[in-house]
C-alpha cells in the first residue's frame, strides 16, 4: 500500500504558506484559463486539497463574517442598479426563484426516502442558496450538520466549477485586468462608507440572531443606500480578492477525507440527486432563453443551485452578462429558503414519517 503524502505533522505557519501558495498557483492558473471566479475558484481547490491532506488550517470566524459583509456589499450595489432601471420581470424572477426551490426540496424529499441519511438531512443538504444557513439550521430540525454541510459544500464546489466553466464556453471572459491590475485608486469617503457597512453588517446580524446576517444586512442597506445616491460602493479589487479566497478556503477546508468516509455510503445517491438538480435548473435556464429572451449566460447564472456568494463572484467577473438579473434571482431564492426552509423541512419530514 502505497503511503498517503499528509501535512499532520507540519506546523500551523507551515501549513498557511502551503495554503496561500497553492491558492495563488491555482488562482493564477484559472485566470490564465480566463475563467470567471478564478479568486475563488484558486482558494476553493487549494483548501479542498490542503484539507485532504490533513494540513487544514483555521479560518477565523471574524474574516469570514467581513467576508460576507464585502460580498453583501458587492451584491447591494449590484441589485441598486437593477432596481434603478425600473424595467425588472419580476413575474419571470419569481418563479425562476421558486421553481429551482421546488426542485431541490422535491430531490431531498426522494433521497430521504432511501433512508441513507438520518432524520431530515437530505433535504436541508439539498436547500439550495444558503450553505452556511442550511448547515446551521439543519441541526435544530433533527438533521447530521456535518453531513448537510458536506452535501451543501459539495455542490457548491461542483456548480461553481460548472458555471465558471460554462459561462466560459458560452462567451463570458475575463480580462486578464482581473488579475493583473489589483490595485488602483480609491475615493476614500466612500471605502469608508463600504467597510463600516461591511464590519458592522455582521455584527449586528450576530446581535440580532439572524441568520445569513452577514451577507443579507449589508445586502439589503447597501442596495437602499446605492438607490437613493447616499453613498456608493467602492471595493478594491485587492480587497475583493481576499474576500473571495476566505470565502474559497472556508467552502474548500470542510471536506475532510473523514466526513467523505461518513458519507461514502450515501455518495453516490448524493451526487446522483446533486447532478439532477443541475440538469433541472439547466432546463429552466433552457426556458428563460426561449420563453422570457434572457441571454444564455445570464439565464445559467442566475438558475444554477450554487450559493448566492458564488454566483456574485462569477456574474461580477464576467461582463457579457446582465449581473443585475443573477443576483436578483439569486437573491429572491436565497430568501425563500431562509423563510420557507423550516416550513418545507417539517412539512417532507412529516409526509415522510407517514408513509
Amino acid at each position: 500500500m502505497i503511503p498517503r503524502f499528509s501535512l499532520a505533522r507540519q506546523t500551523v505557519p507551515i501549513r498557511w504558506i502551503a495554503l496561500l501558495l497553492l491558492s495563488l498557483l491555482l488562482a493564477g492558473l484559472f485566470n490564465a484559463l480566463r475563467l470567471p471566479a478564478a479568486l475563488l475558484l484558486g482558494p476553493m481547490i487549494a483548501g479542498i486539497v490542503i484539507s485532504t491532506l490533513d494540513g487544514a488550517v483555521d479560518i477565523p470566524e471574524w474574516s469570514f463574517g467581513l467576508a460576507q459583509g464585502l460580498l453583501g456589499c458587492l451584491i447591494g450595489g449590484i441589485l441598486a442598479k437593477l432596481l434603478d432601471t425600473g424595467s425588472t420581470n419580476w413575474g419571470v424572477l419569481i418563479v425562476g426563484a421558486l421553481s429551482v426551490v421546488v426542485f431541490s426540496c422535491g430531490l431531498g424529499w426522494l433521497l430521504s426516502r432511501t433512508g441513507l441519511l438520518p432524520g431530515t438531512t437530505a433535504l436541508w443538504g439539498m436547500s439550495p442558496g444558503a450553505a452556511s444557513a442550511m448547515t446551521v439550521m439543519s441541526e435544530e430540525f433533527g438533521a447530521d450538520p456535518g453531513l448537510v454541510g458536506l452535501m451543501q459544500y459539495l455542490r457548491v464546489v461542483i456548480v461553481a466549477m460548472m458555471a465558471s466553466t460554462g459561462a466560459r464556453l458560452m462567451g463570458a471572459t475575463v480580462p486578464p485586468a482581473v488579475a493583473i491590475h489589483l490595485f488602483g485608486p480609491i475615493h476614500w469617503g466612500p471605502f469608508a462608507a463600504t467597510l463600516a457597512l461591511a464590519v458592522s453588517g455582521p455584527l449586528l446580524g450576530h446581535r440580532l440572531k439572524l441568520r445569513a446576517g452577514a451577507m443579507l444586512l449589508p445586502m439589503v442597506i447597501g442596495a437602499l443606500l446605492v438607490r437613493f445616491d447616499v453613498v456608493a460602493m467602492e471595493l478594491p479589487r485587492w480587497l475583493l480578492a481576499c474576500a473571495y479566497a476566505v470565502i474559497g478556503w472556508r467552502v474548500g477546508l470542510r471536506f475532510t477525507v473523514r466526513l467523505l468516509l461518513q458519507a461514502a455510503r450515501a455518495l453516490p445517491q448524493i451526487l446522483l440527486c446533486t447532478f439532477a438538480l443541475i440538469a433541472l435548473c439547466a432546463g429552466l435556464a433552457a426556458l428563460l432563453v426561449i420563453f422570457a429572451g434572457i441571454d444564455p449566460v445570464t439565464a445559467w447564472l442566475a438558475t444554477n443551485p450554487g450559493g448566492a456568494d458564488t454566483a456574485a463572484i462569477i456574474a461580477s467577473s464576467s461582463p457579457t452578462d446582465d449581473a443585475g438579473f443573477v443576483m436578483t434571482m439569486q437573491t429572491l431564492r436565497f430568501l425563500s429558503v431562509l423563510l420557507f426552509g423550516p416550513f418545507m423541512a417539517r412539512f417532507l419530514s412529516s409526509r415522510k414519517g407517514a408513509q
